[in-house]
């Protein structure tokens, strides 16, 4: 790294206040250095630099070290000591190198009103000064400067002030735009856990139900129905084939794979229903016809959540499962014989109905009019050509 940018680095990691001493060390030097290496253009009126000068010179420049602490305060003080100074006829025009700072400040942090006052109060004693310096052309000529000067450093101050403005609200937009980005990511990871978490739970819940139920009845019944416990370790054999074939297409799924399962295969839901020893009807009403994925998937999944739930806790012996095939939609119904108002914990019942909200439809459980339990879904299908 080479020494200027050594140094450029140190001024960057320089707080305000550092640098704004520095400034006024660096105006104290050049304005006493400017003045002294220009005492050849003294003018008639004015008067030889002498230590009151020379005082006036320290106190506006060392004002500058509170140009951005207290910015009036520090302008107040430049302006009046170049006001002093030039009332006292000094030469030059360099000491009033710090009120321009100052002035530039205030209109920088959009104190414009501040800068134009202080400008004023320095370009009104100025002008006086130029009406009596009428025969002095160079004098005139530094204080028209001067006056130049007052006016741009008004109007750099409002642009440095504008353009401090744009990139604050450029700076605030892309940050807000971030943490939408930030806000939006978070949500679509909620929203993709949650949805891993319904399906797992619909898979393997299930599966795993018609395991327990068979594996207490092949527990029952080893001893002295040894037949019927075969069969339902057969059962629990294949209620595990399907729980590994359910979980694969989950998996699947969440590598972009084609989702498996719907109202196809529903009367295979029904079958093993029956394998853990409920008695099932199933009754499909309409002319089947082709359903969009995600009905279709959801409404597999609702009557596969629905018998899980009669097997895990309404104690029924009987399910009526129908599917109605509509032109509006599909129509799902699963009514058991079971208690009502027996359900355990869990996510079936909100997974359900959030299953049926996301496909456009809705979905009601309660009790039904006979007793037991049902649960019933409406499915819209968009309108086929």
């Amino acid at each position: 790294m080479t020494s200027g940018a050594r140094g450029l680095a140190y001024l960057v990691g320089m707080d305000s206040r550092r640098i704004d001493a520095l400034m006024a060390a660096g105006a104290l030097v050049a304005i006493t250095a400017g003045t002294y290496g220009n005492l050849s253009w003294t003018g008639p009126y004015e008067r030889p630099l002498d230590g009151v000068g020379i005082t006036l010179i320290v106190v506006a420049s060392v004002s500058l070290a509170w140009r951005r602490a207290a910015p009036l305060a520090a302008g107040l003080v430049a302006v009046a000591a170049a006001i002093a100074y030039y009332s006292a006829h000094y030469p030059g025009v360099f000491a009033a190198e710090p009120a321009l700072a100052s002035i530039y400040t205030l209109a920088s942090l959009g104190r414009r009103k501040e800068a134009i006052w202080l400008a004023v109060a320095l370009a009104v004693p100025v002008y006086g000064l130029m009406a009596l310096a009428e025969e002095d052309p160079a004098a005139a000529g530094g204080m028209n400067l001067l006056s130049g000067w007052l006016v741009a450093m008004v109007v750099v101050g409002e642009v440095v002030k504008s353009r401090r403005a744009y990139l604050r609200a450029v700076e605030e937009r892309a940050e807000e735009a971030e943490r939408t980005r930030e806000e939006a990511a978070l949500r679509r990871a909620g929203e993709e856990r949650l949805w891993i978490a319904q399906e797992l739970h619909d898979s393997l819940t299930h599966s795993i139900s018609v395991v327990n139920v068979q594996a207490a009845v092949a527990m029952e019944l080893l001893e002295r129905d040894p037949a019927r416990a075969r069969a339902a370790l057969a059962a629990i054999k294949e209620s595990g084939h399907e729980a590994m074939n359910e979980l694969r297409a989950t998996l699947g799924v969440l590598r972009q794979a084609a989702p498996d399962g719907g109202l196809a295969g529903v009367p295979r839901l029904v079958s093993r229903a029956e394998g853990a020893g409920l008695r099932v009807s199933y009754t499909v009403t309409g002319t089947p016809y082709t359903v969009p994925p995600e009905v279709d998937r959801a409404a597999y999944r609702i009557v596969q959540e629905a018998l899980t739930n009669v097997l895990r806790h309404a104690g029924a012996a009987a399910v009526a499962v129908s599917v109605g095939y509509d032109p509006a939609g599909i129509a799902l119904r699963v009514d058991n014989d079971g208690e009502a108002g027996t359900a355990g914990p869990g996510m079936g019942l909100i997974g359900m109905r959030e299953r049926a909200v996301a496909a456009g439809g809705s979905l009601t459980a309660g009790p039904g009019e006979g007793g037991g339990f049902s649960v019933h879904a409406e499915l819209p299908v968009p309108v086929r050509p």
